[in-house]
């Protein structure tokens, strides 16, 4: 539902993600009796994507990502902008003297509305606790490499990394804060025609080939056997397969491979899958042409890739 994402990594060594999405639910919850604000950013195992009817697919596993980020941080703030409405809610990780413990992520008052607006999706800010974390600053080039990754897996979405510790210019991208304060119907950063990178701290993805971009990005320094990757799609069921394949001139093999988003760099049965069929419809080719006669024993998958 989101268009662009942008986030920001603050000089005071918070993080904060925008998205022009539809916003978190903020209704109550039938049986908790709380906001949909408060059960995603302070219960386990809360989320959309334990449905089918709520995201075609998404990241994450358990449905503690939101939550565990809540109780590891010093404070974390949710705007939510959907239905020509502006909801805000904070949560604090504070000492409870009655308790002798720190109590994370708790809600320092209901969610509230606090306005109207005409802009529409999610802005969460949070502040890694330095009682939890060592070292609580965010490394900039991990998370530009993975933001980069996903605009790659998701093409035609634009996301900008803005890391204002490297002292970016102010007018450059303002704070994702300061735009909605001023009543924007929307942010325009799906419409611009963005670059691979812009001036210094600040970063602006967006891939209109997908995978495809992606393979050419990574085969970049090699000399590739032809100038456009094979790209195949298809789905069965509930399942979305694409793949995109190019030779070059190196002797080892390199496949990366992505459920959902993320990276499984231990393979599985999607890999697994693919390798045993592309051997076989590779082999089934070759006998078809006559590379192969007829007692000649099939090649291995080693020698196709």
């Amino acid at each position: 539902y989101a268009r662009s994402i942008t986030v920001t990594l603050h000089r005071d060594g918070s993080a904060s993600v925008m998205d022009d999405g539809r916003g978190v639910p903020v209704d109550m919850h039938p049986t908790l009796g709380v906001s949909g604000v408060e059960v995603i950013y302070t219960k386990l195992h809360a989320g959309g994507k334990f449905n089918n009817d709520s995201y075609s697919y998404s990241g994450g596993l358990h449905g503690v990502g939101a939550s565990v980020v809540n109780a590891l941080s010093s404070w974390l703030t949710v705007d939510v902008y959907r239905d020509f409405k502006h909801y805000a809610m904070r949560f604090e990780s504070v000492y409870d003297p009655t308790l002798k413990k720190i109590v994370a992520g708790r809600p320092v008052a209901p969610l509230k509305a606090a306005g109207n607006t005409r802009l529409r999706g999610t802005l969460v800010r949070f502040l890694p606790d330095p009682r939890v974390f060592e070292t609580s600053g965010c490394n900039g080039e991990a998370v530009a490499r993975r933001l980069r990754e996903l605009a790659y897996l998701n093409r035609g979405l634009t996301i900008t990394f803005v890391d204002e510790r490297q002292s970016a210019p102010a007018e450059a991208v303002r704070d994702a804060s300061d735009q909605l304060d001023e009543g924007e119907e929307q942010l325009t950063l799906g419409d611009a025609q963005p670059e691979a990178e812009t001036h210094a701290g600040t970063q602006v993805f967006h891939y209109e080939g997908g995978i495809v971009d992606y393979v050419k990005y990574l085969n970049a320094d090699k000399t590739a056997l032809f100038e456009e990757p094979i790209y195949l799609e298809g789905n069965k069921d509930d399942t979305v397969f694409r793949v995109a394949i190019q030779y070059t001139d190196s002797y080892t093999e390199n496949v990366f491979s992505y459920v959902n988003n993320i990276p499984t760099a231990e393979g599985g049965s999607h890999e697994t899958g693919f390798r045993a069929a592309y051997t076989k419809v590779m082999n089934d080719f070759a006998r078809r042409f006559g590379a192969l006669k007829e007692k000649d024993a099939n090649l291995s998958g080693d020698d196709f890739r």
